[in-house]
């Protein structure tokens, strides 16, 4: 298995994973359209026949703060550490964009805790972040747990967080 960057080409099997994963209302859908436009913020594992079985993304919100989303892993490679390779490869893109934090909102909280991340406040994230939300069947009834990863934690405050506003942009 190999992580890389995501190509044009790849979309088709990106949007595809996340469908999967969408369809069980574990993750918000994305149209080929927004795939195409954000295709730079994902990276993708593939395997030894070059399948994309595996993909994340990485998206920017401000100098010190990033979300990780869009994670999805091919049922057929669950179980195969394909997931934590994916999070430890954007940690490690966000730390050479020198980003000190990473935040996701999740269902799968072990997962993410055993990756690094510890459980914070919705409340505590920044109010943009909520207008991907709107398009969830979910919403606003969503159960999904926020968790942070820090490279500096005492830098990462409520003062840092709430320093971008809802009119600021959108996702």
């Amino acid at each position: 298995m190999n992580i890389r960057p995501a190509r044009v080409g790849d979309v088709p099997a990106i949007y595809e994973l996340i469908r999967t994963f969408a369809d069980r209302k574990l993750m918000i859908r994305r149209s080929m359209g927004e795939l195409y436009e954000s295709i730079r913020e994902f990276l993708v594992a593939v395997d030894d026949e070059n399948r994309v079985i595996g993909c994340v993304a990485l998206h920017v919100f401000w100098e010190d703060l990033a979300e990780l989303k869009c994670l999805a892993v091919a049922e057929e490679a669950q179980g195969q550490r394909v997931g934590r390779q994916l999070v430890d490869a954007c940690w490690t893109a966000a730390r050479e964009l020198e980003l000190d934090s990473v935040f996701a909102l999740t269902y799968v909280v072990g997962f993410f805790e055993r990756c690094g991340y510890h459980q914070i406040d919705k409340a505590e994230l920044p109010h943009k972040i909520w207008n991907e939300c709107v398009r969830c069947p979910l919403f606003p009834n969503c159960q999904e747990v926020a968790l942070i990863r820090s490279h500096e934690p005492e830098r990462l405050t409520a003062d840092s967080l709430s320093r971008l506003e809802p009119a600021e942009a959108s996702r």
